[in-house]
């Protein structure tokens, strides 16, 4: 992403975010001074319908927090989800580091292809090259000298 574009991003959130707080501050402060009307002095039918205008705040309120509960659930397994998958991943990504530094070990000792054949030492009885090679067997080399003392 270009620095435009976060940029724009970051404002976008910014100014949601003001928005967002500017309803919240509104309702409460509209809630606030609900409470505090006169109600004693009123007739009884504004009390009556102070008392259900009060209902319905709290009913919408009551719904509001349902809302708020049912998103922090779902944020809260979303979270439990994402530290399970780490955990679970820990063995394959073990794996990937024990690649990465058995390769690296490898890279740096042996600097070679003629050292990596003394990692042969699992091969049958035959010292000599594997067959298809084109490689000949050190004894019949000219100037080769036997080392199983047979001569």
């Amino acid at each position: 992403m270009s620095d435009q574009s976060l940029q724009f991003l970051q404002d976008a959130l910014g100014w949601g975010a003001g928005v967002i707080q500017s309803v919240w501050t509104w309702s409460s402060d509209q809630i606030v001074t609900m409470t505090k009307a006169p109600w004693e002095s009123w007739p009884l039918w504004k009390q009556i319908l102070l008392v259900i205008v009060a209902a319905a705040v709290i009913y919408t309120l009551f719904l509001a927090a349902s809302q708020l509960w049912v998103a922090a659930v779902n944020v809260l397994s979303a979270l439990a989800g994402f530290v399970g998958t780490l955990i679970v991943t820990l063995p394959t990504i073990l794996l990937a580091g024990a690649i990465a530094l058995a390769g690296l070990w490898v890279i740096n000792n042996f600097h070679d292809l003629a050292s990596l054949r003394s990692l042969g030492t699992f091969q049958s009885g035959d010292a000599g090259p594997p067959h298809g090679t084109g490689a000949t067997p050190p004894a019949s080399r000219p100037g080769a000298a036997e080392t199983t003392g047979g001569r």
